[in-house]
């Protein structure tokens, strides 16, 4: 037994039978009030009947009366305003404070229920009873999931935004950065965002060598010799902007190309972002400005420059293919970039059309494909866009991982199951 499970019971008003108090006076919840999940009592302006006093005030769930102590309530003012302790077992006396007993006062199939999930060994703890649950509890789960994911993208945007001094097209710009390392280079372009900032490419975004030249180079692939004309020319460009804007350089052996597509090699994803803030300069003004998911998208719709035609590394000449950047880059950059800041922007300026947008642009992406989801819909749970994609994800790392079944309304659903 956990005080989740007391949580559980106690917000969903599921006690039985006539409550008393300690004393034997007649308790009745009127409202059991709301969570506090930061410091303090477990629960906020809750409503309670005494005999015939309405009290008004916050409640604490133990699982034993003498938790009271053992965890320094007593030694807390935060408490003083304590109108009930709510206690699976009253084991001992504590305080003044009334005292209601829930041993007795409770379906015991429901704690049957609730450990034997707990106890499960697959890989999310209802997986085999998942074909009990009504197609409308998942799907209404999954919309209120998705919207969740996006708060909590956009509670760590805005950090990185009031770090910006608020300035919304360099957050933009280091998103853009930290998703085009697709994982597993992710850490160096963020390092390359802090090295380079927007502010210096856009001086110069009208000429394409030169913003490439700078991204390259602060990435320190132009650190080497040559004999090709094009890096050549690279490295005397960057020569002249390192001068001139006193840029630092990053260790090449940052950047990680094992076991990656050549496509996908720092250098082609450098050389198409160059080609991007060439052709569009402040990207986030022109994402707020799109009406459609699809013109949205046709920011990303970029080529390497021809030197990278026939090259994936410098000086290393491979068959001629135009370095393109595909449709699932772009959703990648929409999904996790482009969406959590229109979302952020919505509710930092309490425009809640911007939101609408960012959800639905997901809504209108296909759905990802990744070792989760395949799972999700092996056992019965298939997303049909990157919104319900999104929110099994988040399900999966938030409830599943952890077996917060008690907040899900999947396990909701499984628990008062007969």
């Amino acid at each position: 037994m956990n005080e989740s499970f007391l949580y559980y019971l106690w917000e969903n008003r599921l006690l039985k039978g006539n409550l008393q108090t300690h004393t034997g006076c007649p308790v009745e919840i009127v409202n059991p009030g709301f969570r506090n999940t930061d410091s303090g009592p477990d629960y906020l302006e809750a409503k309670i009947k005494i005999g015939n006093q309405l009290w008004a005030g916050q409640v604490e769930i133990h699982v034993k009366t003498s938790d009271w102590n053992r965890h320094g309530h007593q030694h807390d003012k935060a408490y003083n305003n304590v109108i009930l302790h709510v206690v699976l077992e009253n084991d001992a006396p504590v305080n003044n404070i009334p005292v209601l007993e829930l041993k007795g006062h409770f379906d015991t199939s429901l704690l049957d229920r609730y450990e034997r999930i707990m106890a499960s060994q697959q890989w999310i703890a209802c997986e085999r009873q998942l074909g009990q649950v009504p197609p409308f509890t998942t799907i209404t789960w999954l919309e209120r999931l998705a919207v969740e994911r996006l708060e909590q993208k956009a509670q760590t945007v805005s950090k990185a935004l009031i770090l910006n001094k608020f300035d919304w097209e360099n957050t933009f710009y280091q998103l853009l950065l930290r998703y085009f390392g697709m994982k597993v280079n992710n850490e160096a372009f963020e390092t390359l965002a802090s090295l380079l900032p927007l502010k210096i490419l856009l001086k110069h975004a009208d000429n394409l060598t030169q913003v490439e030249a700078m991204l390259l180079g602060c990435a320190g692939f132009l650190e080497m010799e040559s004999q090709e004309e094009y890096p050549q020319l690279l490295q005397r460009e960057f020569a002249v902007m390192r001068a001139k804007f006193n840029l630092l350089t990053m260790p090449v052996e940052r950047w990680k190309l094992l076991r990656m597509r050549p496509v996908n090699f720092p250098t082609i994803r450098l050389a198409q972002l160059a080609q991007m803030i060439h052709r569009n300069g402040c990207l986030f003004s022109k994402i707020k400005a799109s009406q459609t998911m699809a013109e949205a998208k046709t920011l990303f719709d970029v080529e390497a420059s021809e030197y990278w035609d026939t090259h994936f590394r410098f000086s290393m000449e491979a068959p001629k293919r135009p370095k393109h950047l595909g449709d699932g880059a772009a959703d990648v950059l929409m999904i996790n970039a482009v969406i959590p800041l229109l979302f952020c922007y919505g509710q930092f300026h309490k425009d809640l059309s911007y939101c609408e947008k960012a959800v639905r642009f997901l809504e209108e992406i296909n759905v990802e494909d990744n070792s989760i989801i395949r799972h999700f819909a092996a056992i019965g749970i298939t997303a049909s866009n990157a919104m319900q994609s999104q929110a099994l994800l988040h399900l999966y790392n938030f409830y599943c991982r952890r077996k917060r079944c008690l907040e899900c309304s999947i396990g909701n659903a499984l628990l008062r199951s007969t």
